[in-house]
């Protein structure tokens, strides 16, 4: 058994870890300065929730084996520097997953969209085929107790990577840790502007990426970034492009066609199909068939905040979608996906700005045309989320400029929302929701069913 303490421990992926390490039989403790749900109930159901919120040195003791230290916590965290004083062993989660995977064949998928959704779908095919792996992946799947397992048996880990900075005291993106033997780029846009000041910046780091690879690399050629960045970079691996999986869609059905056969899917949207493809590779290369891997597909019903249908009124044919969509290459993309399966429908979309790269000035102008395909369509931003990024709030005529969409809505209020809902919902619509915020705390099934 070995003591781990968990600094920041309210991350998504930080408190999982926790979790996973109080399971495997370790005294695990954390702290955070804030700590919501689900991971404020899940730590506590698990007893590493920390009696009080906030920093407190007093929990640094010598006795500790390692500290799992998170982005979240900042250079001059008392715990931190208590740490330090008493030389114990400082991780961030992506030195340590590497540290107990080093072992092992490792599979890392990254870009700057689609890591969530394909991760997930060589999960289920691996799964469905009774392959043995651990894995690391952004968001919980049905099905899976953790987003996050490792076990000393398993001679395979799939690894969502991501390229945000691992932690206060390493600058470097958490995919460099990993060391992939097999690798994904699904494409590269412009993400995460505050530590990745210009694009040359945020390209250099998927360069490294490239570089790190032991054996394959599947890269989206459709993708001209990513094919011109994956032909400009040395790298000691094999470069296999992958193109998206030819599909139809017939009564509101997507189906897969592959060698002469159709597979309808649960999922649909061009961008998933692509994602499917490379998953497919991926999969090939761990043994799993074409048809093995699409015949699993068939029962992969998404991811959660993916494209995933949150609520439907079959009568009048009103649906509900959410996505956790907040990059402009991200929102662009789940915006023409429902346009093509909904050709005849009105869709009607609401997007939060919420990270602090959408705050940006010389980054909204990014979304320029990012909602085209859309019936109506309203910007909404928080102000309790400008206030804790300490940023000033943005006038609705420079967003109406940047999105560049007609008769745009911009919101700053709940209600205003729930206003704009109003309005639009009539019978034959597809409603889209896409944050990665909280759209104001808005319980949308309850509204739309108090509408219906």
């Amino acid at each position: 058994m070995a003591n781990f303490h968990f600094i920041a421990v309210g991350g998504a992926v930080m408190h999982q870890l926790a979790i996973l390490l109080k399971k495997q039989g370790n005294h695990v403790t954390g702290s955070d300065d804030v700590i919501f749900d689900p991971a404020k109930t899940n730590l506590q159901q698990h007893s590493i929730l920390p009696q009080e919120i906030g920093w407190n040195p007093a929990l640094i003791h010598k006795n500790l084996d390692a500290i799992i230290l998170g982005m979240h916590a900042r250079m001059d965290n008392p715990e931190l520097l208590r740490a330090q004083e008493l030389n114990i062993p400082i991780y961030s989660f992506p030195e340590f997953i590497f540290k107990q995977s080093q072992n092992k064949k490792r599979v890392v998928v990254g870009g700057s969209h689609g890591k969530t959704t394909t991760t997930a779908m060589i999960i289920h095919a691996l799964t469905v085929a009774g392959k043995k792996f651990d894995y690391l992946v952004g968001s919980k799947l049905d099905g899976l107790d953790n987003m996050v397992d490792v076990h000393p048996e398993n001679d395979l880990i799939i690894i969502e990577g991501d390229e945000y900075l691992s932690s206060p005291l390493d600058l470097r993106s958490k995919f460099l840790h990993y060391h992939p033997h097999i690798a994904i780029l699904t494409g590269i846009a412009w993400d995460h502007i505050n530590v990745f000041p210009t694009y040359e910046s945020y390209l250099d780091t998927f360069r490294e990426f490239v570089k790190s690879i032991d054996d394959v690399l599947i890269f989206n050629v459709e993708d001209e970034e990513v094919k011109q960045l994956v032909g400009d970079t040395p790298a000691k691996c094999i470069k296999q492009p992958y193109k998206t999986l030819e599909f139809n869609i017939l009564n509101g059905i997507a189906s897969v066609l592959y060698q002469d056969k159709t597979y309808p899917m649960k999922i649909f949207g061009r961008h998933n199909f692509s994602n499917m493809s490379s998953a497919m590779s991926v999969c090939k290369e761990l043994g799993v068939s074409e048809d093995s891997f699409l015949t699993a597909m068939q029962s992969f019903g998404g991811t959660a905040k993916r494209l995933e249908k949150i609520w439907k009124d079959d009568a009048k044919n009103i649906s509900i979608y959410r996505d956790f969509a907040h990059a402009p290459s991200k929102v662009k993309a789940t915006v023409q996906a429902v346009r093509e399966q909904f050709p005849k429908e009105k869709i009607v979309a609401l997007f939060e700005i919420h990270t602090y790269s959408s705050m940006q000035d010389n980054f909204l102008s990014e979304y320029k045309n990012s909602l085209d395909g859309c019936d109506a369509a309203a910007v909404y931003l928080d102000e309790e989320s400008l206030r804790i990024k300490h940023k000033e709030k943005i006038p609705a005529d420079r967003i109406f400029a940047d999105f560049n969409f007609k008769n745009l809505g911009v919101f700053y209020e709940p209600t205003q929302i729930k206003d704009f809902l109003y309005e639009q919902y009539a019978p034959n619509s597809v409603f889209l929701l896409m944050s990665s915020g909280h759209l104001g705390g808005l319980n949308f099934v309850k509204l739309f069913s108090e509408m219906a």
